[in-house]
């Protein structure tokens, strides 16, 4: 350690500082040495003393420093698109919706199409989607397209419809779903791939308008305390975006890449996963799929009917033969897979699968991902235990789709859903995020209903299938270390340990002592990622 801290070329000092140690225990710390290029030395206890010689220092007063955290599971262009266009996610009725939809086109009149998202039907207590006409009301005379809060359906006007040659002849393309009023007609709701059916009118962003986008997401995710995080659903532009940051020194956060599919995979990284980027700041690694819709817009794949929606049992996305084939390309070239599985009778599938792949490719560390594993049948729970399966999860879906969930399945089924401590008990492996923009990106949030099973006004007290908590220390771990494991990162970062990246944040209070309460309103002072300040910028 001496022979390290001669090294050392830095020095946050003078700290009250918490992390986690390589086996998941909580350290106290009062400083952190940093070499040349952006990594932990060590960290420094009560009497340590620092090296003599420092090419810098900075004193941090005794405020509260931990490792940053990593969310498993965002999407970076959609946080910065829905940061910039219209945002219902603060809607608390279909009025209210419509009110902020009239203001946000008064207020963006030069705009050809107005688009944006955050709707949820279940949040205005509607029971029921929405209708054209009721969005006709709000605008009628240019094109609306709005996504729902989970990303997996559209509301359209009848003028976004008409652009798009929308009719009563329309067919719901395979893994979508066209919603049809009593006449027949479309109600103005398109589920899944049905969304597809917009893609030829929606007007393009510029590369200037992602750029910003993109500016806008990653001041958003290093305000909240992330310093790095997966990104479900790259394609060929974003990874353009992310080299463009790169390239003139404005890639700040880290970001994990899962593809779009296998084609834009090999588009943007040819026949393997690229090497890391930027001083460990980007990485295509992976690929997404997915095998099923969301819950909320009953798009989720069961294996019995809906039970407030009879006959209704969601929808495949993927085949079994065309799953196993997308895989085996893909894994050959050593791409990690990330598959999208809600309900049971998908992970089902998707379990199947990584069974047949796992006996087809013996050996090597593959890291097979079901991203949300929401609902899995009892007896298919301790299959994620199975060939290094990484569960990556997001608690606040628990607390936010809790009443959702029970009209969705009703109570026979919920034994298997949102199950993050049966998992471990299984000898799974457990990732948190959040599914920004779906929800919010504070991983402070995420990390108390983790351990509590509770909202934020505490309901229901206990926590909702209080069986299913996790412990504090578990939650944090997943919310950091597993988090960078899940996108093979945990080598380089995710935990303040010598020869990993000094990625920590500044915060006002405790995270360990802080109530429930407390930690959900975390407040983040500063952002450091590999040893420099990138929140916020002077």
């Amino acid at each position: 350690m001496a022979a390290q801290a001669a090294h050392a070329d830095g020095l946050v000092d003078n700290v009250a500082g918490v992390a986690l140690d390589a086996q998941g225990r909580v350290v106290r710390f009062t400083g952190i040495l940093i070499d040349g290029e952006g990594k932990v030395v060590r960290l420094l206890a009560k009497g340590d003393k620092p090296p003599r010689k420092l090419d810098w220092r900075t004193d941090m007063a005794g405020r509260v420093v931990m490792p940053g955290m990593v969310d498993a599971h965002g999407h970076v262009m959609a946080l910065g698109f829905r940061g910039l266009e219209l945002n219902l996610a603060k809607t608390r009725s279909l009025a209210d919706a419509q009110e902020a939809i009239r203001a946000y086109a008064r207020a963006n009149a030069n705009r050809q199409w107005i688009t944006g998202g955050g709707w949820n039907q279940e949040a205005w207590a509607l029971g029921r989607f929405p209708t054209s006409a009721e969005l006709d009301a709000a605008v009628g005379d240019k094109p609306v397209l709005l996504e729902r809060a989970d990303g997996h359906a559209v509301w359209a006007n009848s003028a976004a419809m008409k652009a798009a040659g929308i009719t009563a002849k329309s067919v719901s393309p395979a893994g979508g779903r066209i919603e049809l009023l009593p006449n027949g007609q479309p109600s103005g709701v398109f589920v899944d791939s049905a969304a597809s059916l917009f893609e030829k009118g929606v007007p393009k962003p510029s590369p200037r308008e992602r750029n910003a986008a993109f500016l806008k997401a990653q001041d958003t995710l290093l305000s909240n305390g992330i310093t790095a995080t997966a990104d479900m659903g790259v394609s060929v532009d974003d990874w353009l975006v992310y080299r463009r940051m790169g390239d003139i020194g404005q890639l700040r956060v880290r970001i994990m890449g899962y593809a779009a599919g296998l084609e834009p995979a090999l588009a943007i990284a040819g026949n393997g996963p690229t090497g890391w980027l930027y001083g460990d700041r980007l990485r295509l690694g992976g690929v997404k799929l997915y095998a099923d819709g969301a819950l909320g817009s009953r798009g989720a794949w069961l294996k019995e009917p809906y039970a407030d929606a009879a006959g209704q049992r969601g929808l495949s996305f993927i085949g079994d033969t065309t799953l196993l084939n997308l895989m085996s390309r893909g894994t050959m070239d050593g791409f990690q897979f990330a598959i999208h599985a809600i309900g049971d009778r998908a992970n089902r599938q998707v379990l199947d699968a990584i069974d047949e792949m796992a006996s087809s490719f013996k050996g090597g560390d593959r890291r097979w991902r079901i991203e949300h594993a929401q609902v899995i049948d009892p007896a298919d729970l301790p299959r994620l235990g199975r060939n290094g399966i990484v569960a990556s999860m997001q608690p606040t879906h628990a607390t936010g789709d809790r009443t959702m969930a029970e009209a969705r399945l009703g109570p026979a089924r919920l034994t298997g859903a949102y199950a993050w401590a049966t998992v471990l008990k299984d000898g799974g492996r457990l990732a948190f995020g959040s599914d920004y923009p779906v929800e919010d990106p504070n991983p402070f949030v995420g990390w108390a209903a983790a351990f509590t099973r509770e909202d934020g006004q505490g309901q229901p007290p206990g926590g909702w299938r209080p069986e299913e908590r996790v412990t504090r220390e578990q939650a944090w771990k997943a919310f950091t270390a597993d988090a960078a494991y899940a996108g093979f990162a945990d080598d380089r970062f995710g935990a303040l340990l010598p020869g990993k990246r000094a990625d920590f944040i500044v915060v006002d209070r405790d995270p360990v002592t802080a109530t429930p309460a407390e930690l959900r309103t975390t407040r983040v002072i500063e952002t450091w990622v590999g040893g420099y300040k990138a929140w916020p910028q002077k």
